[in-house]
């Protein structure tokens, strides 16, 4: 985890955006951790599902709206599609 401000500060998923401790860290394909990407997105170095960005949004949604982050599906996908495009995965 990284340190800022005095305060412990979780990793962030830049494929999905779900923040991330150690346990919930991707591999790559020696099994070492891989620290950008979560286990549910990224394992054994290469993406687990391999979609678009908006397919992504629509898998991430409903755990938008169960965490209380979003009402509805819509506007989950809304926040996530003008999200996504910030992390590194969904970059050009």
């Amino acid at each position: 985890m990284e340190m800022e401000m005095g305060k412990m500060e979780a990793k962030i998923c830049q494929s999905c955006g779900m923040p991330m401790g150690e346990e919930q860290y991707g591999t790559e394909k020696d099994g070492s951790r891989n620290d950008t990407y979560c286990c549910y997105c990224y394992k054994d170095g290469d993406f687990v599902q391999k979609c678009s960005m908006e397919e992504m949004a629509d898998f991430c949604a409903p755990f938008e709206v169960e965490g209380g982050r979003a009402k509805t599906l819509e506007e989950a996908k809304a926040g996530l599609m003008e999200y996504f495009p910030s992390l590194k995965r969904w970059q050009a």
